[in-house]
């Protein structure tokens, strides 16, 4: 008898309901009593085309097992759903008294809808409604989407500059889209897709697609802002971006000396100061140059100066390099590395130097040599005749 009131007394509510003499606010009340649908999100605001994930709850009132069909009503003709519990479709769900049973809803939006606010309803059949609305933000139509979310980059003449970008296919169909850059002469725009150097993208419908712009301008690019207008086209649709590559100057310097010579000689175990001119042949300052060398083993090198806090564009600044040979080094020809470094760049000396031995140990061997000479002389003269 219980049961088969209840059942009455939802049948009559939902009449009255049908017949207008029930407020919709008090049905629903009514219907909660047993079964109740919730989710955090019951107004959302998307462009078009887009897809949206719902997590919504159907939560069990009662003290007793509760079983409902589940149904989405009031959704616009061309729009889509799924309903999905775990990984299965879903279109029923029981829930255990006091519990809550979770399930998900995807809406696919349409590429081609209205401006507008868009209302339906997801229904726990016999026992609860829950409204959402969708806000969709902008006209749907065929178009594409091509946008970065940083478009400006500072540096030298000789960096390349990065930009990631987003195209989006925002058609009903599949495209094929050609990249293209308009850049001045000399700068070099390449385009990369999952890693790999592309110059065109095959996108399905509503796909998104992330895209890579290297900008490499040429090493004497002056300093100034430089617009780099890119393109994404087919035989249907395109869409353009914009980069903005500002040039500070370009990093470049030159080491060597005032004649060109890159080649000396030096006794073993004796020093030779030799001059090296440094030239910052680039359009940018350089700053905090440091001078390094690599040499033989137990070689060493002392710049005058070692470090030069700032050269100039066009600046030549004289550095004397002091090498010390080692004392036991052998007869021969050796190369002594000389570094000019900074954060920026660096430029190498290689320096040819032919060691002699000293000039004691050459007297040294034609006094062995002339003692040597004597002892067999005397010898002959000693022993010669008998």
């Amino acid at each position: 008898m219980l049961a088969r009131a209840k059942r009455l007394y939802s049948f009559f509510t939902i009449l009255f309901f049908l017949l207008g003499l029930l407020p919709y606010s008090l049905y629903e009340n009514c219907l909660a009593q047993g079964l109740s649908l919730y989710t955090p999100y019951p107004k959302i605001s998307v462009p078009p085309g887009e897809s949206i994930d719902y997590s919504i709850d159907l939560i069990n009132n009662s003290n007793a097992i509760k079983t409902s069909d589940i149904s989405v009503v009031g959704l616009p003709k061309e729009w889509s759903y799924e309903l999905k519990s775990g990984n299965w479709d879903v279109a029923q769900l029981s829930v255990l008294p006091k519990e809550k049973k979770s399930f998900n809803l995807k809406i696919n939006v349409p590429v081609k809808v209205n401006k507008g606010a868009f209302q339906f309803r997801v229904q726990a059949k016999g026992y609860a409604s829950l409204p959402l609305t969708v806000l969709v933000s902008e006209q749907g139509g065929y178009k594409t989407g091509f946008s970065s979310d940083q478009r400006n980059m500072e540096g030298a003449a000789n960096s390349m500059f990065t930009f990631n970008a987003t195209l989006r296919n925002q058609t009903a169909d599949n495209q094929v889209y050609a990249l293209t850059a308009q850049a001045l002469p000399g700068w070099n725009v390449s385009f990369k897709a999952n890693g790999k150097q592309v110059s065109s993208v095959d996108m399905v419908a509503n796909q998104t697609q992330n895209i890579t712009v290297e900008i490499d301008p040429p090493d004497e690019t002056k300093a100034g802002s430089y617009k780099v207008p890119v393109l994404a086209t087919t035989a249907n649709t395109s869409a353009n971006l914009e980069f903005e590559v500002v040039i500070k100057g370009s990093y470049k310097m030159e080491l060597t000396t005032p004649t060109g010579l890159l080649s000396t000689d030096v006794t073993a175990g004796e020093s030779k100061r030799v001059q090296l001119a440094l030239k910052n042949s680039g359009s940018a300052d350089l700053k905090n140059v440091e001078m390094k060398f690599s040499a033989p083993a137990n070689w060493d090198v002392v710049f005058e100066p070692a470090k030069i806090p700032l050269l100039r564009p066009g600046a030549t600044v004289d550095v004397f390099a002091t090498i010390k040979a080692d004392k036991k080094a052998i007869a021969g020809d050796y190369v002594t590395e000389l570094e000019a470094k900074t954060p920026e760049i660096s430029s190498k000396a290689s320096f040819r130097i032919s060691v002699e031995t000293s000039l004691l140990w050459g007297w040294l061997g034609i006094m062995i040599i002339l003692a040597a000479i004597a002892c067999v002389y005397y010898l002959i003269r000693k022993y010669g005749r008998r």
